[in-house]
């Protein structure tokens, strides 16, 4: 199971040329909404068919190509789907240029009746995929280190390291929560901070290690699924990491959640660890710390809150 990175080039006409033939161009082209990162787009090209593009300053081309390397890995499992990533880009056009991603554009249409039984079984297929190649690339095929991923990409706005570890708890403390609560230190008082590295220093306590590691969406919230054309879900903005496959659980649940019709037909498939609901905050205080440090204060009291759970006041 291996992810090939995509073309890159170096403009959208070269990107086009190469894609489709010299004669096509972009024909129409459409704003589409939706995030708060990345402007989107519906292109329209000559010979009739559409590509979605996301564009951002050329400066951020790791954005990009990090998101390719994400979509890759998912639709390299073979078990639930993902927009095609056609290529990569930077273009030296107005106002500085722009880097760039194509993707298919997905056509939505009604969800089929059994939408999120399928999802969850899916998703849980995904979470049982084999994992190995996925931190090999950087580490080795006899390397012992399970956890992380074969380079560093981003959770929203944010650089997520993603160094590979031998231990998921290790993992979770130095990679997830140990930056983020660093970025977020000026918020915190004396008293917070002395509980938050009491946390830190106390996760054994809280989490387990997984039965095996699984490959993450690492930001499976209700905006990061779509449907297709079939009716089925796709993942789209993953932020994909090799973890315990409770922390893409426990993520679908932080913003309202999904349907009981999915966390029951996940279980069926994928039976959890016991005791996953203790730990499903745990696992939530890393999405929390980042809405902190990218959204301001609004976070601070949900995220105290999380660490009392754990260690008290």
């Amino acid at each position: 199971m291996n992810v090939t990175p995509p073309p890159h080039y170096s403009s959208l006409a070269s990107a086009l040329a190469a894609l489709y033939g010299r004669s096509v161009a972009v024909a129409r082209s459409e704003r589409v909404s939706g995030g708060d990162i990345n402007r989107a787009y519906a292109l329209t090209l000559t010979d009739g068919r559409r590509i979605f593009m996301k564009a951002n300053a050329k400066q951020n081309a790791a954005f990009f190509t990090a998101e390719a390397a994400g979509l890759s890995a998912i639709a390299a499992t073979g078990a639930v789907g993902t927009p095609e990533v056609l290529c990569t880009g930077t273009d030296d056009g107005e106002g500085g240029g722009c880097s760039f991603l194509l993707l298919n554009y997905i056509a939505s249409v009604k969800r089929r009746a059994d939408y999120w039984e399928v999802f969850a079984r899916e998703l849980a297929a995904m979470h049982n995929a084999d994992t190995a190649a996925f931190v090999s690339m950087q580490t080795g095929e006899a390397s012992p280190l399970r956890f992380g991923f074969f380079q560093d990409n981003f959770i929203g706005a944010r650089p997520q390291c993603n160094a590979p570890a031998a231990s998921w708890i290790s993992f979770f403390r130095e990679n997830r929560l140990v930056p983020q609560f660093k970025a977020a230190d000026s918020y915190f008082s004396a008293s917070d901070r002395a509980l938050n590295t009491k946390l830190l220093d106390h996760l054994e306590d809280f989490l387990v290690e997984p039965e095996k590691p699984s490959l993450l969406h690492g930001d499976l919230w209700g905006g990061n699924v779509l449907c297709n054309e079939e009716g089925k879900a796709i993942l789209i903005d993953p932020a994909v990491y090799v973890g315990h496959a409770e922390a893409d659980l426990a993520m679908t649940e932080l913003f309202g959640g999904f349907p009981r019709a999915f966390y029951t037909a996940y279980r069926e498939a994928r039976p959890l660890q016991a005791g996953y609901e203790r730990r499903r905050d745990l696992y939530n205080l890393y999405q929390l710390l980042n809405h902190l440090n990218l959204f301001g204060p609004q976070y601070l009291g949900a995220v105290n809150s999380v660490v009392a759970e754990y260690v008290g006041r």
